[in-house]
């Protein structure tokens, strides 16, 4: 929603993993919300904390608003939640709707459709997060090779 939490959570983990299979060079990789609450602002200091404790720095990022011209500026447009799902595939033209799928898609083994939103959560969210966006981003890789997207 904001850019704060999830998605920059999942744009630092998903970079990371594809900079460590040196596959950087085939993505653009980048996060948006679908809310203009933080533009600007670097990722939840929550965020950044269990991010930098798996070695994922996210200080870098910064939050940003999807706009119309990401429908044609990526491949993939991947939400985190149902509300997300809802507002983006409502603002997509026809031609791009097939790019817009659930981030956890890529990771059907753990039974759950969205990441959870952890930013008024307490206990473990962030890590939870971190957990999801992990499996999610080499099972979105490994499809990516399958299909014949990546080498």
């Amino acid at each position: 929603m904001g850019n704060i939490c999830r998605s920059p959570t999942a744009e630092g983990v998903f970079t990371a993993l594809a900079a460590e299979q040196k596959l950087l060079d085939h993505f653009k990789i980048d996060s948006a919300g679908t809310h203009a609450y933080h533009v600007g602002d670097a990722p939840d200091l929550r965020s950044q904390k269990a991010a930098r404790d798996r070695g994922v720095e996210l200080k870098h990022l910064r939050a940003r608003k999807f706009i119309h011209n990401d429908f044609h500026e990526f491949d993939h447009i991947l939400v985190m939640d149902t509300d997300n799902y809802q507002i983006v595939n409502q603002a997509c033209p026809a031609e791009h709707k097939h790019k817009i799928r659930y981030f956890l898609d890529y990771a059907p083994h753990l039974n759950i459709r969205e990441v959870p939103d952890p930013y008024y959560g307490g206990g473990n969210g962030f890590e939870r997060v971190l957990d999801l966006v992990e499996a999610a981003s080499v099972g979105l890789i490994t499809s990516l090779k399958q299909n014949g997207e990546l080498p």
